[in-house]
């Protein structure tokens, strides 16, 4: 997601907004939010939340692009630590886990968002499968660095196995959710790892 200068060098009044936006959003659901509210918590004007963003709609789009930022910062992390990609696919899950058992954690922002907005020209739905599309492929180029066969499959499994425990991290025990995620997380990853098998099991 491209992020407008406005972004990159936010005002006060901006910060105040997004971040009000972004805790009552994730925690009650965007729809059922209103700019009345927004703007009294923030505690500025109309004026001001509009001169910011123009509507409601760029304001969702701005809190899914911080959401995309924070998630993208912590991949960079775990690339930047320099381990085997197996690795850093475990430190992601172990970001990802570690999300679900955080205090007032309600799910993906994403899965919830894009419920909210099903049709797929709106533009919080574009933004939503932005996110999606960019860490499939960051996760397909991890997986390819493990062994160099083609990886999209495991990688879909891997994002799959990561939005059920978000879905589940909300409504079961987060602990339990986390444990039997992380331990599936290995599934995939040793599959894609190891040589195929399939013609010495015909042979036998």
């Amino acid at each position: 997601m491209v992020r407008s200068e406005s972004e990159s060098r936010p005002s006060e009044a901006r910060s105040r907004l997004l971040n009000t936006a972004s805790r009552v959003f994730y925690a009650e659901g965007i729809h059922a939010i209103g700019v009345d509210r927004i703007v009294a918590e923030a505690q500025v004007t109309r004026a001001t939340f509009y001169r910011h963003f123009p509507s409601k709609e760029t304001l969702v789009v701005a809190y899914l692009n911080e959401a995309d930022r924070a998630i993208r910062d912590q991949v960079d992390t775990a690339v930047a630590a320099g381990l085997p990609a197996a690795d850093t696919l475990r430190t992601v899950s172990a970001y990802i886990a570690q999300g679900i058992q955080s205090p007032g954690f309600r799910g993906c922002a994403f899965l919830n968002a894009v419920a909210e907005y099903p049709d797929p020209d709106h533009p919080v739905h574009l933004a939503v499968l932005a996110h999606r599309q960019w860490f499939l492929d960051t996760v397909t180029d991890l997986l390819a660095k493990i062994r160099e066969i083609p990886a999209e499959a495991a990688a879909r499994h891997f994002v799959m196995m990561r939005d059920g425990a978000m879905a589940a991290g909300c409504l079961f025990d987060p602990d339990l959710v986390c444990e039997t995620f992380l331990l599936g997380v290995e599934g995939p990853l040793k599959a894609h790892a190891a040589p195929s098998n399939t013609k010495s099991a015909e042979v036998r």
